[in-house]
């Protein structure tokens, strides 16, 4: 059977605007939305979902200006070889890919999180249905020095966070006392709403506000939670630091985070590592750069010379004549990395100390340095 054309599934013209197909997008989908067919045959079913898959087909290609445009030149054959349906819109069980604005129109006109799929076909889930909600994440600033960055490092940490209430284990209900259904929508956790909008009378299915989607109640109130279930605990546990992290990076503890108000899982602890400022090197990617003051005669003479490196010392050669600005490259002297653990590189940048605070008889020997040296002894130096 051939497809239908995309424009005419939409009744706009061929020079409709962005704003004209998309209006003209809404309101054929909601003429086909499944809610409005949920008390249909089966024969108007499956014909109002055809129709919504296909308006939601056309929808997809004109409200891309690339997709569009390979349709106007080439027609449906522009996407016989899957070019136009990749990106799919998931019919009505597994909701929407690829468009914006979907969640925006239904949860005007439905109510409801659009986290499930739409009700009425192929025995959906009632739109609004949805697992219970995790609780909060936390985010917790760890500060480190360079060193235990460079090596790892295990922390104790302790925060506070919303836990499982201890007097009722997290049900809401007093020692001794029963949970019971919950009067508000008779134990099925949902209860319908009916919505007057512009398009007419909608009903949605919402989650029941009173148990929260678990359709029972304490018959009586936990005195320390309040019946909420949650109460509020101290946490201490210990974290491994891998070696090699950075600045601003993060950990995720999952399930260490807030506990759920619906009966859900906890949410999750977020580590977020802040790195001290080292007064000595100067992190860049998995490098170490590092400044090295040396003297005059060092630097004119050559020597060897003690620098620093993470969690020591060691020796270096400066040969004679080394400029100041000169770089030197201690291989495998930087920073692990956290996925290879190959280590960067320590960057050693010289320094000549020019002397201070001289005496006459030391002004006067460099003066008869200086006399005694002829152009030879300079490279860039222009007499």
């Amino acid at each position: 059977m051939a497809k239908r054309d995309y424009y005419e599934i939409l009744g706009v013209s061929k020079g409709a605007s962005e704003s004209e197909i998309k209006k003209a997008y809404r309101k054929a989908a909601m003429k086909y939305h499944p809610d409005k067919f949920s008390n249909a045959s089966d024969k108007e079913k499956e014909e109002a979902e055809a129709k919504f898959k296909e308006v939601n087909e056309a929808y997809q290609v004109l409200s891309d200006a690339n997709k569009k445009a390979q349709y106007d030149q080439f027609g449906h054959a522009a996407f016989e070889q899957g070019g136009a349906g990749a990106g799919g819109y998931g019919g009505f069980n597994g909701g929407f890919g690829g468009f914006d604005d979907l969640g925006d129109i239904f949860s005007s006109f439905f109510g409801g999180r659009s986290g499930g799929g739409f009700g009425g076909f192929g025995g959906g889930q009632g739109y609004g249905a949805r697992e219970p909600e995790p609780g909060s994440d936390l985010r917790y600033n760890l500060e480190i020095t360079l060193e235990e960055a460079a090596k790892g490092v295990e922390k104790t940490i302790k925060y506070r966070r919303e836990g499982k209430c201890p007097e009722c284990d997290g049900t809401g209900a007093e020692k001794g006392s029963k949970m019971k259904k919950c009067p508000k929508c008779d134990g099925e956790g949902t209860i319908h709403v009916t919505q007057r909008t512009m398009f007419g009378d909608f009903q949605s299915t919402q989650e029941c506000d009173q148990c929260h989607g678990k359709g029972e109640v304490p018959e009586k109130k936990c005195h320390k939670c309040g019946g909420s279930g949650i109460a509020k605990e101290t946490v201490e546990r210990k974290v491994k630091i891998p070696a090699g992290i950075d600045d601003g990076q993060r950990l995720r503890l999952s399930g260490m985070g807030n506990a759920s108000h619906e009966g859900g899982p906890n949410g999750d602890l977020y580590i977020y590592i802040i790195v001290k400022h080292n007064p000595i090197f100067e992190r860049r990617e998995d490098d170490l750069l590092a400044e090295l003051p040396i003297s005059y005669i060092t630097a004119t003479l050559g020597g060897e010379v003690e620098i620093p490196i993470i969690g020591g010392k060691k020796n270096m050669k400066i040969p004679a004549g080394t400029q100041t600005g000169k770089i030197f490259r201690l291989r495998g002297e930087g920073m692990p990395n956290p996925r290879s653990g190959n280590k960067g590189d320590l960057l050693i940048k010289v320094e000549i100390e020019v002397p201070t605070g001289l005496n006459k008889e030391q002004e006067e020997l460099l003066r008869k340095f200086e006399s005694s040296l002829t152009g030879k002894n300079y490279k860039k130096k222009v007499f």
